[in-house]
C-alpha cells in the first residue's frame, strides 16, 4: 500500500467520481474532518449536498466494507436514526480510479450534552434498541475488540518502530507489560459476557443532536465487543460518572439488559483505546494529513503524558468498577 494513498485524490478526481454513478456535481468540494479515510461534502445540482467517503486503501476488505454497510440498512430499517451509505446501481460500494468509496446523505446536528439526564436516558435507549438488533446477527468480516488486538499489538508496534524517546522505552514497556496483567485480571473479574455487533466508536463526536433525537454517524469502525464499548465514553470520567452510568442504563435496560459484570471492563477499554490510538497515528505517519493534525505527536512531551495517562490507567485498574448511583 502507499504511503499516501489519497496523493491522487484531487477535486477533478474526486468529481468524476460522484458523476460516474450518473450524478451531475455542482463544483463545490468541502473536505470535512476525518483522518483514516477521506470524506467530502459534494454539492449536487438541484438536489441537497451529498457525503462522499473514500475509503482507505488496503485497511478493510471490500467484504468488510459491505457488512458495514449492510448492518447500517438493518438498523435504519428497525427504525433507528444512523447514516447509512445510499444506493446507486443497486451496490453502496462503489470505485473509480483505484479508490473506493460510498456515498451518504448529508446530516447536520451537534454533539450532544452529556451532562443533561434526559439526553443520556435518551442515548441509553437508543443504544438498547441498536444493541437488541447487533445482538441479532454476528460479523462475519470484522474485527472485535480485545487486549491483543488493541493492545499487545499497538506496543509492539511502537516499540518496534522506535516511537518512545530512548529514555522512556524501559518505563513504557514495564508499565504497559503490568496493564496487560491488569486489564487481566479485571476480565476475570467479568467473567465470560456476551460479545455482539457494535457501533465501536460511539463518541460523542459521531453523536449528531438534533431536534431532540440522536442520529449516529460513522460505524468504519464497527466491530465485536461487549455493549459496555459503547457505553463507557458517554458516561465521563471516574469521579464523577455514578450518576450518568445510572442515567445511561436507565434509558438501555428499557430495551435490553445490560451486564452489570461488564463494568469491571470499562477501565480496560479505556487503556485499549490510549493504547491503540497511539498506534494508530504512528502507523498513518506517512500520510501528510498525520503530521498536520498531530504536530505533537514526535514530542518527547507527548510521550510523557503517555505515560502519565498509562500509570494513571493502572491505578484505575486496581479500583473497584462505576457504581450507578
Amino acid at each position: 500500500m502507499s504511503d499516501t494513498p489519497y496523493a491522487d485524490l484531487d477535486p477533478d478526481r474526486i468529481l468524476d467520481a460522484v458523476e460516474s454513478l450518473g450524478l451531475h456535481a455542482d463544483g463545490r468540494v468541502l473536505a470535512l474532518n476525518s483522518y483514516e479515510n477521506r470524506v467530502y461534502r459534494i454539492g449536487i445540482e438541484g438536489e441537497a449536498p451529498l457525503v462522499a467517503k473514500f475509503y482507505r486503501p488496503g485497511r478493510w476488505t471490500d467484504a468488510a466494507i459491505l457488512e458495514e454497510h449492510a448492518f447500517a440498512a438493518e438498523l435504519l430499517a428497525a427504525d433507528l436514526s444512523v447514516v447509512a451509505p445510499l444506493q446507486h446501481a443497486g451496490a453502496t460500494l462503489h470505485a473509480f480510479g483505484g479508490h473506493r468509496f460510498a456515498l451518504f446523505p448529508m446530516r447536520g446536528g451537534h454533539a450532544p450534552e452529556l451532562g443533561d439526564r434526559a439526553v443520556l436516558t435518551h442515548l441509553g435507549r437508543v443504544l438498547g434498541r441498536m444493541h437488541a438488533v447487533g445482538d441479532g446477527q454476528r460479523f462475519a468480516h470484522r474485527g472485535r475488540i480485545g487486549i491483543e488486538s488493541h493492545g499487545e499489538d499497538a506496543v509492539h508496534y511502537l516499540l518496534e518502530n522506535r516511537w518512545l524517546p530512548p529514555d522512556l522505552e524501559g518505563n513504557f514497556e514495564r508499565l504497559a507489560e503490568a496493564l496487560f496483567d491488569a486489564m487481566d485480571a479485571c476480565a476475570d473479574r467479568a467473567g465470560d459476557v456476551r460479545e455482539l455487533r457494535l457501533h465501536g466508536d460511539c463518541h460523542p463526536g459521531n453523536i449528531l443532536w438534533r431536534d431532540g433525537q440522536a442520529h449516529f454517524v460513522d460505524l468504519d469502525d464497527c466491530l465485536t465487543g461487549p455493549a459496555v464499548q459503547d457505553l463507557w465514553m458517554l458516561a465521563g470520567r471516574r469521579e464523577d460518572c455514578a450518576k450518568p452510568w445510572a442515567w445511561l442504563l436507565e434509558g438501555y435496560e428499557q430495551f435490553r439488559r445490560f451486564d452489570r459484570r461488564e463494568l469491571h471492563l470499562v477501565e480496560t477499554l479505556r487503556t485499549l483505546r490510549l493504547l491503540h490510538h497511539n498506534a494508530w497515528i504512528a502507523r498513518r505517519w506517512h500520510d501528510p494529513a498525520f503530521p498536520a493534525a498531530f504536530p505533537w505527536f514526535e514530542a518527547p512531551r507527548h510521550w510523557e503524558s503517555v505515560i502519565t495517562q498509562m500509570q494513571e490507567q493502572l491505578a484505575a485498574l486496581h479500583e473497584p468498577p462505576p457504581e450507578p448511583a
